[in-house]
C-alpha cells in the first residue's frame, strides 16, 4: 500500500495519497479534499501547491540544483547552444544531427515576418514599453495564422506555430528595441547562427552585416540558456492556466510575457541596474550601501542578491558570473555603474553578513550587468528575458496539451458580507 496523509476534521479522519516524484518530491493528493470533506485548502500564492505532474524541469532550491529533461543546467550551458536546449525542452530529448540541422533550417525559414506587422508596430507610439509591444506582436501571429487558434489541431500545425514562434521572437524582439529608438528595422540574415542574426537585427546599421564578438555570443547564448525554463513559476504557470481554457499556443505565450513583465518577476535585473545608477548618483560610496542593506531599520535592499527559491546558491549565477568577467575583459568597458557592481560582488561574496545569510549574487545580478554592457537598454531586459524563456513556455503549453489537464479553477475563502436585501437608492 503506498504511503498515505492522515487529516483529521471535526474528529473524523480521511486519508489521501502521497505521490512520489522522480526526485523523491513527495505531494499530497487532494484532488478529492472538497468532495469527501466539504473543505478547500488555504495556500495564498500557491506557494506550497502542486497545480502539475511535469517531466520538463527539476528545481531544488536547498541544494541548488536545476535541470532540464535529467541533464544538469552546468553541462547544457557548457556544452549546448539555445536552440539545441529549446529542442530538448519541447520534444523531451536531445536531436540527432539529422534533427537539429532540420529544426535550425526550419526556424531559418519562418524567421521572416508578414510586412503587415510593420503596419501594427507602426502603429505604437515611440515610447511605448517593448513588452507591451511585444506581447501584442505575439498574440497578433493568431490572426496571420488563423489555424493555431485550434490547440487540437494535427501535429503538423502545431509544430508549425511552435517553429514560427520560435523563429520570429527573436525578429519582433529586435523590431520592438528598433521602434523604441524610432529607427528603421533589421530584417533577419539566415546565414547568421541565432544569437549572432538576433544582435545583427538589434545593433546593425540596415546596410552591413553586424560582426559579433564569439564571446559575445556564447554569453548570450549561455543566458538565453539559464532563463529557458525555470519550473512552475509564475509566468509559467500563467501559459499554462491560459492553456488551460483551449487557448492558442500564441495567447498564452503572449499571456505569459504580460506575467514576465511585473516587477517582481521578469524586472529583476532592470531593478539591479536601476539599483546600481541610484547608487553613482549618490556618489558611487559601495559601502554606505551596504551599510543600508544591513540595517534592519532601512528599507533598502540590494537587489539581485540572494533567491526566493535557492537557499543556498543560485547555480545558474555561478555559470553567468565567468561569462559576464570574460564579457567585460574582451570588450574593455570603461563603465563606472559597472565598477560600482563588481564592488557590491566582491563585498557580498566575503562579508559575512551576507555569507552567513546566502545572500550571493543571482543570476538576475550578473545577466543585468552583461546586458548593460552589451548597450542593451534596461527597458529592453524583461524582453530579453522573455526570448530566453519562450522554449519553457512552449514546452510547459505543449506538456498540458498532451495530458489532457482540465481548465485551470482555483478556489477562495469568501469573507465578505453575508446575505443581505437591496435597499433602494432613495433610501441610502
Amino acid at each position: 500500500m503506498s504511503e498515505q496523509a492522515e487529516l483529521i476534521i471535526g474528529g473524523k479522519s480521511y486519508n489521501f495519497p502521497i505521490l512520489v516524484g522522480t526526485e523523491n518530491e513527495k505531494a499530497i493528493d487532494i484532488g478529492k479534499l472538497r468532495d469527501t470533506t466539504g473543505c478547500i485548502t488555504y495556500d495564498v500564492g500557491y506557494k506550497n501547491t502542486g497545480v502539475t505532474k511535469s517531466a520538463i524541469t527539476y528545481l531544488d532550491g536547498e541544494q541548488g540544483i536545476l535541470s532540464y529533461r535529467g541533464y544538469p543546467i552546468e553541462q547544457l550551458a557548457e556544452k549546448s547552444n539555445f536552440l539545441e536546449v529549446a529542442y530538448l525542452l519541447i520534444y523531451g530529448e536531445l536531436p540527432t544531427k539529422a534533427q537539429y540541422a532540420e529544426f535550425d533550417k526550419r526556424i531559418d525559414d519562418h524567421s521572416m515576418i508578414h510586412e503587415d506587422v510593420k503596419t501594427i508596430l507602426d502603429g505604437f507610439p515611440s515610447y511605448s514599453h517593448p513588452m507591451g509591444v511585444l506581447s501584442s506582436l505575439i498574440c497578433s501571429l493568431t490572426a496571420f495564422y488563423p489555424e493555431s487558434l485550434n490547440p487540437n489541431a494535427s501535429e503538423k500545425v502545431i509544430n508549425d506555430s511552435i517553429i514560427r514562434l520560435i523563429a520570429k521572437m527573436p525578429t519582433m524582439v529586435a523590431w520592438a528595441y528598433k521602434k523604441s529608438k524610432g529607427r528603421p528595422v533589421n530584417y533577419p540574415i539566415r546565414s547568421l547562427e541565432y544569437c549572432s542574426n538576433f544582435m545583427h537585427m538589434m545593433f546593425a546599421n540596415p546596410t552591413e552585416i553586424y560582426e559579433v564578438d564569439p564571446v559575445v555570443s556564447d554569453a548570450l547564448n549561455k543566458l538565453l540558456i539559464l532563463h529557458a525554463d525555470h519550473e512552475q513559476n509564475c509566468s509559467t504557470s500563467t501559459v499554462r492556466i491560459v492553456g488551460s481554457s483551449m487557448a492558442s499556443l500564441y495567447g498564452s505565450i503572449s499571456a505569459g510575457i504580460n506575467a514576465l513583465w511585473g516587477p517582481l518577476h521578469g524586472g529583476a535585473n532592470q531593478e539591479v541596474i536601476e539599483m546600481l545608477d541610484a547608487i553613482m548618483a549618490d556618489g558611487g560610496d559601495t559601502k554606505k550601501w551596504i551599510a543600508k542593506a544591513k540595517d534592519k531599520n532601512d528599507s533598502f535592499r540590494l537587489m539581485g542578491f540572494g533567491h526566493r527559491v535557492y537557499k543556498n546558491f543560485d547555480p545558474r549565477a555561478r555559470i553567468i558570473k565567468k561569462a559576464c568577467d570574460d564579457i567585460l575583459e574582451k570588450l574593455g568597458v570603461n563603465d563606472p555603474v559597472l565598477s560600482i557592481a563588481k564592488e557590491l560582488e566582491e563585498a557580498a561574496l566575503k562579508d559575512e553578513y551576507f555569507v552567513e545569510r546566502k545572500l550571493y549574487p543571482n543570476v538576475d545580478f550578473y545577466s543585468g550587468i552583461i546586458y548593460r554592457a552589451l548597450g542593451i537598454p534596461t527597458n529592453m531586459f524583461t524582453v530579453m528575458f522573455a526570448l530566453g524563456r519562450l522554449p519553457g513556455w512552449i514546452a510547459q503549453w505543449k506538456e498540458l496539451r498532451e495530458t489532457k489537464e482540465p481548465i485551470g479553477r482555483p478556489r477562495q475563502v469568501y469573507v465578505g458580507h453575508n446575505s443581505r436585501n437591496y435597499v433602494p437608492m432613495e433610501s441610502r
